[in-house]
């Protein structure tokens, strides 16, 4: 197996697209709109057919190259259509050009390594099988999740579709606690794009929960690929929170989808409360790994894109 490395220019996107549409272990992160949003110039590594692939989504800092993981993209790595294994991953990563003295890079769930020779730590997401009905998943619910949902109903909290991006994008900047998290406006810009073109190919959903008052306290986007609806992007208000706004909207999603052959990923997380969150749901979790390298001189070492 050879495997070529493409500049952007050089890649043929339908042979990109149809073997990511193919591919066993495909999600949406990995078409080319998708990663054309997230990263303008991206490149890639594909072998003589295009039935295995991986994505390289580039940077530049101080004249320096470098490989990152983009916003709004938890997963990418090697994608194929064909028998795909530890060794095989190993040979993607290891033609990565050598101009890229650093990188840190999510690969997927079905994407293993073994003596594996820079540093690789696990990431933890969480799913949930929605393929049985809606009354054997709620038992999988915890307590406190049954008790939100129960406080929504007396709250008279109503969730409906239709909400718009920027409706979304302004509850989370109205609400945003969380300032360790640098969402800058180029972000904003590029979860509005995400979301638009999702919404125009009809494979993405924006809920909103609404309180009596009619307003809008909890939101959240959702995007479906390959049998996995993500949860990609969500807010909520104190008063979402308060009266288990945000409860009721995944609630309303998972009883919405409840029986057919799908699989609600909520992206993450590896902090313990959002993963208690996630799992209360009846979600379990779902590993995949983070590649790190860093080649660069001693003295640029502290380097950080």
């Amino acid at each position: 197996m050879k495997i070529y490395y493409l500049k952007n220019k050089d890649i043929n996107l339908d042979k990109w697209n149809d073997c990511i549409k193919n591919s066993f272990n495909g999600i949406v992160y990995a078409y080319s709109w998708y990663l054309d949003i997230v990263n303008e110039n991206w490149e890639a590594l594909v072998d003589e057919n295009y039935t295995r692939v991986m994505p390289l989504t580039t940077g530049a800092k101080y004249k320096i190259n470098y490989l990152h993981q983009p916003f709004f993209t938890q997963q990418l790595g090697v994608f194929s259509t064909q028998i795909l294994n530890s060794e095989i991953v190993a040979r993607f990563i290891e033609a990565i050009p050598a101009k890229y003295k650093f990188y840190e890079l999510n690969l997927n769930t079905f994407n293993k390594l073994e003596n594996y020779k820079y540093e690789l730590t696990t990431n933890v997401t969480y799913e949930l099988d929605l393929i049985s009905n809606y009354e054997k998943t709620i038992k999988s619910y915890s307590t406190n999740t049954k008790r939100n949902l129960k406080k929504a109903t007396t709250n008279k909290i109503s969730v409906l579709t239709g909400i718009q991006p920027n409706d979304l994008i302004n509850l989370f900047i109205n609400n945003n606690e969380n300032k360790s998290i640098k969402v800058t406006n180029e972000h904003f810009d590029t979860i509005r794009k995400i979301m638009s073109t999702a919404l125009r190919y009809q494979i993405g959903e924006i809920l909103g929960a609404y309180n009596e008052m009619n307003e809008l306290c909890s939101a959240a986007f959702f995007i479906t690929s390959h049998h996995k609806s993500i949860y990609l992007f969500a807010a909520s208000s104190e008063s979402g929170k308060e009266t288990g706004a945000n409860f009721k909207l995944i609630d309303t999603f998972i009883q919405k989808y409840s029986g057919l052959h799908l699989t609600l990923d909520f992206e993450g997380s590896n902090i313990d409360g959002l993963a208690r969150y996630y799992s209360s749901f009846g979600a379990k979790p779902c590993e995949y790994y983070r590649i790190r390298k860093n080649l660069l001189p001693w003295y640029i070492k502290i380097f950080k894109p």
